[in-house]
């Protein structure tokens, strides 16, 4: 028999919130809630654990508080120094159990006790029935009395526990529990745990509205920290962050010692992007339990969306010192150093996660993509087949991980066909069908007609062995080294950004490629692309940095949208960001809300000026109250066209033709009440619009072009000047665009920086933290490519751009670097490079001012 907790004499309250509500429901909810937030640690749970039951930490964290369950008796939050409410009674046989229930009725410790002394310890032996697992036989002990006595309120309530106990995967045992349940709330109005316990049952079937009906009944009838607690769990599953948050302070305040309570105090900051409060409630509930793990993992993936690796790195360490066997804690303190660029020790730990859980999908995922990204490809794509293999059960949701790794282990193939094939040779956005990259790129399911897999692995094609930085030449070394300081400089200091040094190395040799190949096409140099020697176009200078950025991560479909099927490209591509979802805030964004919202006030005036001339003052009078995002839904209802909502489109203004304009991107808000708005912008890559766009860029590069040709001959500070603004308008419209898939805004950094060297000057400030001014006209902030699409044109735009920059005269240490396309032929040369340490790098004193 297991444990029962007992509770002072005249207790009623079962409550059950830890198997169900806290652990199955926040379980279900797990996958929704990460897809969005990859980075939330706390809820992540693997489908196998689903599959097989497991209940994971939750239960022992709940227990660990003294929670109710089914089994517990209590009156209050039963307290944690171990009081007569919490203490153990074991049973192992029927005559202890009929012990048990005789003492349990004389001190009428279970609920709704008579003052009949021989119905009471009828009763005794049900709930003892219950608390040891037999609940049929329980089911029939209480009706046996029902027939007796069919308003024997406490029999009716057991009975109803029972079925629920029996589970509630069997619809038929869900309305027998709640049939039971209201029919006590009938009797017995006023009692909140029958309130408590319905909701507990409701919650589970997905009726959250009226659990939460059930449970502020409760909280009206009796307040206490459980309750609240507990509704907050919903409020916040229910993607309610601001009144769950409300919730959990109510808890907080009348009972101040709960970690659990804290931790979701501190969770409903972290998806409303209020990550420093996040920091400080995660590290309070440590202070009141220091060995919770939950909030160790919680406070890294924190950590993690600062963008400070060292901190959220320690946060999981610490985890793993209290387990070292935690799986949950493994795989994310794997995915961090993946996304760091250390993917000899992210495989570590994805391996040791798979020690324990051989069945766990993301860890054998990101242990394939490991392997392959490292250039392993026999074991990457053994471990991508394994995932394969794990097919969805009928009716279940099929895990991200599934969904990708088809399209990884086709890419894996292709790229070990291609591992010394000369990258001049080939390209890889006419090679891939179309079909699979439309596909790809859109995340869809892998469900192609007519699809011919790529060719299995060939013996013959040796796999990507280690290479020592030592064994490289002195110059290739400080090559490396010189890459490795200019990737950094690309790096956004914004929340949501993790450095990540492999994506920093291959970045910055892209830099330096394209000032190579640039410094060669002035100087009437052709160059070797798709297997034609031709002079360099626009699109071949930004190719150097898309070959880069794919091989450094081969998890992300990094392609060319114009080079998709006709079909799919007449459609367009939408590259769609929500800003504000409901009350989930996207926090890397953060710092662009005020200057969009001005934009999108100014065409607010423009719109009624235009179509509601007679209300233009009060439009006016109204923006002008407005300062955030939920302040623009009043304004919204002054026109029945925009009472749902309105989408506003910016405009780029042509170099090419004066007085044109192009489609920029669109802004949407929709929505009704504050905590449920959509607020978004998307740009829509069609044929046409992407045509306009070539035709400037064309313009531009022609211009380049030629005047590249002039600097080399004469580095007067004018064409020097002249040459960056182009470099930069050219870049301006690239960012406009959204050409690619993926990836878009690195590659644009890298082209800029390694342009700007062919023409002599070197890029050696850092992109700033944030906004200098809340000033419109003085706004500078950390995400290049959202500063061009909020630029009004490619002339403000580059006036921003290069008050960071700080462009100097490039040092003369750079002529005497190798080639980098010479060096690095080949894909296998390329990973061998991505994969070297470099501890030497900050050693060396290198030139690069």
């Amino acid at each position: 028999l297991r444990a029962v907790k007992m509770a002072p004499a005249g207790a009623l309250a079962w409550g059950l919130w830890v198997p169900l509500t806290a652990l199955a429901l926040l379980t279900r909810a797990a996958l929704a809630l990460t897809e969005r937030y990859p980075a939330l640690s706390l809820f992540q749970q693997e489908r196998h654990r689903q599959r097989h039951g497991t209940a994971g930490e939750w239960a022992e964290q709940y227990s660990a508080e003294c929670d109710s369950s089914f089994l517990h008796f209590h009156e209050s939050d039963c307290d944690v120094g171990g009081s007569l409410s919490c203490e153990s009674v074991l049973s192992l046989n029927t005559e202890n159990i009929l012990n048990q229930a005789k003492l349990l009725a004389e001190q009428k410790r279970f609920p709704f006790a008579t003052d009949n002394d021989n119905t009471n310890e009828e009763l005794a032996i049900a709930y003892m029935l219950i608390g040891n697992g037999l609940y049929d036989e329980a089911i029939r002990h209480f009706s046996t009395m029902l027939q007796e006595e069919p308003e024997l309120v406490s029999a009716i309530y057991g009975r109803g526990i029972a079925y629920g106990k029996k589970g509630l995967h069997d619809m038929k045992n869900a309305e027998l529990a709640l049939f039971e349940l209201s029919r006590v709330i009938s009797l017995e109005p006023d009692h909140p745990e029958v309130f408590e316990q319905r909701a507990e049952i409701l919650s589970p079937l997905g009726r959250i509205s009226e659990a939460l009906s059930d449970l502020t009944k409760a909280i009206q009838l009796q307040p206490s920290a459980r309750l609240y607690r507990h509704r907050g769990t919903l409020y916040f599953i229910s993607e309610d962050y601001a009144t769950a948050h409300e919730d959990f302070q109510h808890s907080l305040e009348l009972n101040k010692n709960q970690p659990i309570a804290m931790l979701y105090k501190g969770l409903t900051f972290f998806h409303r992007g209020l990550l420093k409060e996040a920091i400080e409630s995660f590290k309070e509930a440590l202070k009141q339990k220091a060995d919770f793990i939950d909030a160790y993992k919680s406070l890294g993936q924190a950590y993690r969306e600062l963008g400070n690796f060292d901190a959220a790195t320690e946060s999981f360490q610490k985890a793993l010192l209290l387990n070292q066997n935690h799986v949950q804690t493994l795989q994310l303190k794997g995915m961090i150093l993946y996304h760091h660029g250390s993917l000899d020790e992210a495989l570590k730990n994805f391996k040791r996660c798979l020690q324990l859980e051989p069945y766990n999908e993301v860890c054998q995922y990101m242990k394939g993509l490991s392997h392959v990204a490292m250039g392993q490809f026999y074991e990457g794509i053994k471990a991508q087949t394994k995932v394969m293999l794990n097919d969805p059960l009928p009716g279940q949701k099929a895990s991200p991980e599934y969904l990708k790794v088809k399209y990884l282990r086709e890419y894996s193939r292709y790229l070990h066909a291609h591992l010394d094939t000369p990258l001049t040779e080939y390209n890889t956005d006419i090679d891939l069908p179309g079909t699979f990259k439309d596909h790809w790129a859109k995340n869809l399911p892998f469900l192609i007609e007519n699809y011919e897999e790529q060719p299995g692995l060939q013996p013959h094609i040796k796999d990507v062995l280690f290479q020592n930085f030592e064994s490289y030449k002195p110059d290739v070394q400080e090559l490396i080294c010189v890459a490795d300081h200019l990737g950094s400089m690309m790096q956004y200091e914004t929340p949501g950004f993790l450095p990540n040094k492999r994506i920093h190395r291959a970045m910055g040799l892209a830099t330096l490629e394209v000032m190579q190949a640039m410094q060669r096409t002035w100087a009437n140099s052709k160059v070797r692309m798709n297997g034609k020697t031709r002079l360099m176009q626009w699109r071949d200078m930004f190719d150097i940095a898309v070959k880069w950025r794919r091989i450094a991560d081969p998890d992300q479909p990094v392609l060319w949208l114009d080079q998709m099927p006709a079909q799919s490209l007449s459609r367009g591509f939408n590259n769609h960001i929500n800003l504000i979802r409901g009350q989930v805030i996207n926090m890397r964004y953060l710092e662009y809300f005020e200057k969009i919202l001005h934009f999108i006030k100014d065409r607010i005036l423009v719109y009624h000026g235009a179509n509601n001339p007679k209300g233009l003052l009060e439009v006016r009078e109204a923006l002008e109250k407005v300062h955030k995002v939920e302040d623009l839904l009043p304004i919204m209802k002054f026109n029945s066209k925009t009472r749902d909502g309105f989408t506003v489109n910016t405009k780029v203004p042509s170099l090419k033709d004066q007085g044109k304009e192009y489609d920029g991107f669109t802004i949407t808000i929709t929505g009704d009440k504050v905590g449920n708005i959509l607020f978004s912008v998307e740009t829509q890559t069609t044929e046409e619009r992407t045509q306009l766009y070539h035709a400037e860029i064309d313009a531009l590069y022609k211009d380049l072009t030629a005047k590249g040709k002039i600097l080399i001959l004469s580095a007067e500070l004018g064409e020097v000047d002249a040459v960056c603004n182009l470099i930069l308008s050219l870049v301006y419209y690239f960012y406009n665009l959204m050409p690619l898939s993926r990836g878009s805004s690195v590659i644009a950094y890298s082209v800029i920086m390694g342009a700007l060297m062919a023409s002599g000057k070197e890029v050696s400030g850092k992109i700033p933290k944030g906004k200098a001014s809340i000033k419109i006209s003085k706004y500078t902030s950390s995400l290049v490519d959202f500063e061009a699409m909020t630029a009004p044109g490619s002339e403000a735009f580059s006036k921003i751009a290069r008050s960071w920059m700080n462009l100097k005269s490039i040092s003369p240490s750079y002529k005497s670097l190798p080639s980098v396309s010479e060096t690095f032929p080949t894909l296998r040369t390329m990973i061998e490079v991505l994969n070297t340490d470099s501890p030497h790098c900050l050693k060396k004193t290198i030139v690069v001012v």
